[in-house]
Order: structure tokens, then sequence, then C-alpha cells
């Protein structure tokens, strides 16, 4: 039985014994008089005996697909005579695939070796074998859970207790997850940073102003040692993203004052949604509009007052991706500003205070912390947009602050030094996770510089 299938399975099991659980615990109570007399109530019992049924299945799933096939591929591999073994990976890959293009039909047996035709067979038999164990194994377990917790309903028992508990270390696992996964992804580009700084001077990446990462193959061909300065990419970021801010901060920020505090409940009910589906609209079509649109009006618009301007241009992306994040900055400062107390505005408006001078003096420094939590975000994700930049601003890593000309941003670069196949050993490869750790180590900064900043009017205003 596939995984897929036995997810619901296992699902429709514990609500099963949610369902048994709960009318046994109805029956032990009854000749007591009533579920007073239990040490929970029926709820309690219900889901302790569906977390018994559930929690434990589960985890043996998961286990089981996580080494399922490590095991197997081990199984195959050491049945292979030894004139065929793996003397490296990428061998022991090859082979593999081989093997599994056999097993899956893709691959005529006749046109491999005897032994990995055999090996392909041993391959399906080992799947075959496997699914069924595992089939009958997580509901064994489940079956086993859900009996044991239905003969565990008793009178005197604190299934409250279980359950929460339970819950408890769940929720406890789940936060572990997310900071070990975020932990691994730190290490992780720390790692591969590390060995993108023993191929190339840190002083040259960090303080470089040429980016040409088209190392060559050989040694002795041209353009061989590349070039790695990271300013001209964070120059570009910086400057599409100041634009964009430039956008969508006060367009943002304004329609939210509007909408909160002036528009009446109509039109609030009809803008606000509006306003919202900007959020909905795919980045790539953003991407377009900018491209084919924005980028060639500003061309002519600059042309015409005498400038000259790339047909790629900075102002072209940072208008559009301005556009893109105006719902950030407004639906958040809008439920910001409506989480406001009202006795904040009765009061100032009984001390002789007009609408516009409450929200200047009360209101907005009192949503002040929030407002900077949404342009926070804002500014997160217009320094992470890729696609706007690729189709309308270009690739060239231009060291200029003229908003008229063509430039990158490094989530550009990294995506394009990952495109195609590509050697993990190379610097140019490297250089992704390089720029990476210095766009996490730029936003951690800007994290921090922001919190210190909400706490110290957050404290000024409580």
């Amino acid at each position: 039985m596939q995984t897929g299938n036995l997810l619901p399975l296992v699902l429709a099991l514990a609500v099963l014994a949610y369902g048994l659980a709960y009318m046994r615990s109805r029956a032990v109570a009854a000749p007591l008089g009533g579920i007073r007399h239990l040490k929970s109530l029926p709820f309690y019992y219900a889901a302790r005996a569906s977390l018994w049924c559930g929690l434990p299945a589960l985890i043996v799933l998961a286990l089981w697909v996580a080494f399922e096939g490590k095991v197997i591929q081990g199984l195959v591999v050491s049945s292979l005579p030894s004139d065929l073994m793996p003397e490296s990976e990428g061998q022991a890959s090859l082979i593999l695939s081989q093997i599994s293009n056999v097993a899956a039909g893709k691959l005529d047996p006749q046109f491999v070796p005897p032994e990995i035709a055999q090996a392909g067979s041993l391959l399906e038999n080992l799947r075959n074998q496997s699914q069924t164990f595992k089939a009958v194994l997580v509901l064994l377990v489940a079956v086993l859970g859900a009996a044991f917790a239905w003969s565990r309903v008793a009178p005197n028992i604190n299934a409250r207790e279980s359950v929460e508990t339970t819950l408890r270390r769940i929720f406890f696992v789940c936060a572990a997850v997310a900071v070990l996964t975020t932990v691994g992804i730190v290490f992780s580009v720390i790692f591969e940073t590390i060995r993108f700084f023993g191929m190339v001077s840190f002083w040259d990446f960090v303080f470089g102003t040429s980016w040409s990462p088209q190392t060559a193959l050989r040694a002795d061909q041209v353009g061989a040692d590349g070039s790695f300065g990271m300013i001209p990419l964070f120059t570009g970021t910086l400057l599409i993203s100041a634009i964009a801010l430039l956008v969508a901060v006060p367009v943002g920020l304004l329609s939210a004052i509007y909408l909160s505090e002036y528009a009446s409940k109509r039109i609030r009910a009809t803008v606000k949604p509006a306003l919202e589906l900007l959020a909905g609209v795919p980045t790539v079509v953003y991407g377009f509009f900018a491209a084919l649109t924005v980028a060639p009006f500003i061309r002519d618009l600059a042309e015409a007052i005498g400038l000259e301007a790339s047909s790629q241009s900075a102002l072209a992306a940072g208008l559009v991706m301005g556009i893109m994040i105006i719902p950030f900055v407004s639906s958040l400062s809008d439920d910001v500003i409506n989480a406001v107390p009202q006795n904040l505005r009765d009061g100032s408006l009984a001390m002789g205070a007009t609408q516009s001078e409450t929200m200047k003096n009360v209101i907005f420094p009192a949503a002040l912390p929030g407002i900077m939590g949404g342009i926070l975000l804002a500014a997160s994700r217009a320094i992470g947009e890729t696609m706007i930049v690729v189709m309308a601003a270009g690739l060239a890593a231009n060291l200029t602050a003229n908003p008229l000309e063509s430039v990158t941003t490094v989530t550009v670069q990294i995506v394009t030094l990952l495109v195609g196949d590509q050697e993990f050993d190379s610097a140019k490869t490297l250089a992704a996770f390089a720029l990476g750790m210095m766009l996490f180590v730029v936003t951690l900064l800007l994290n921090v510089l922001a919190l210190k900043i909400v706490r110290k009017y957050r404290e000024q205003y409580d």
C-alpha cells in the first residue's frame, strides 16, 4: 500500500478510535451517575485514544519512509557481483539509475548485463515487500494503540492531563523542528561560504567593485580568474528596494490611514479587498508589465526630456515592485491602526482635538511599532524579489546610482549562478552561497535596527 493511501486510512482509524473511546467513557460513567464522576470529560478520553492511535502509527510510517530507500538500495548493491561493485558515488548513482529504470520498465533488460537485470527484479521485489510490511506494521500499531487507549478508559484515570502533556510535547517538537531547520540552513550556507573564501579573498569579495563570475574551465583560458566583487550587486539591490519603498510606503500608509479613519464602511468594503488583490498577482505578471509597459514608457519619457535611459532600468523594476508590495504596507498598517484602543481616540476628541490632529498626535504614534513592522516586511519582500528584476532591470552588474541604467540584484545573481549543470567545487557556484550569507547578515542587521526603533517608540507610548 502506498504512503498516500496509508495516511487517510490512519486518520480514519484515529477518528474511529475517538468515537469508540467517547462512547465507552459515557458507558463507564452511566452506572456511576453521569460524567461528573469521571476524572476527565469524555472528550479527553476520546482525544487520548485518537492520539494513541494516530501518533505512533505516523511515527513508524515516517521512520519507514525515511530509511526505506537507503536500506533497499544497500541490499540491492550488496547483491551485485564483485566486478560490478561501484567504486565511487558517481558510479554507484549510475548503476542504481540503471537498476531503477529496469525495475520501472523504462529500460529493456536485454540492453543491460544479466546481473543488472537481476538486481532490477530484486529491487522491484524488495519495494513490493516493503510496501506490504509497511502497511501491515503501521495499521497494526494504529489498532494496538487504539485498543490500549480504549482499555484505559476508567473513572480514576486523568485523561485530560495525558492529552495536554502530549499536545505540549507535539508543540515543542514542531517548534524544535522549525528552529533546527533554520539552524541547519544557516550552517549549510556557512560551510559553503567558508569553502568559497578558501578560493576567493574575503576582502576582494566584500570590497570588490567588479562582478564577473564566468570562470573558465581551464587555467590557460582567458578569464580563468573571474571577478567576485559584491558591491555592484548590493548597490543594485539597495537601489531597486529604495525605489520600491519610496512608492509603497507613502501610498500604502496613506491608503491605510484613509481606509481606517476617514472612509465610510461602503468604500472600505470595496477598496480594501481591491487593494489586497495586488498581493495575489503573480510576480511574473508584474515582470511582464514592467518589461512591456513601464520600461518603454520610462525610456521614451527620458528621451523626450533629453536624458539617456536603458531599455531595462532600475527605475522600472523599482516602480513595479513598489506597486506589488503596497498591500503589505497597507494591510498591515490598517490592521495596526484599527487595533489602537478606541478610548485613545475618544479621549483626544474629548479634549478638543480634530480628527486629523488625533490621527497625527495619538493614533499614529501608538501604531508606529506595528507600522514599522509592516514596512520591514515590505522591505524584505523587495530585497528578495527576483522575477521583476530579471525582466525589467536585467542581469548587468553595474556599479551605479543612476536609476535609468540597468542593474542587477543579489537574488538574481544567486539564481543565475545555480542554473544549469554546475560543479559545486567551483568558485562560481560557491559564490551563490557567499552572496546568500552576506544577504542574510545584512537582513539580520536591518531587523535588529528595526527592533530597536520599535522598542523605543513602544516604551514611549505604551
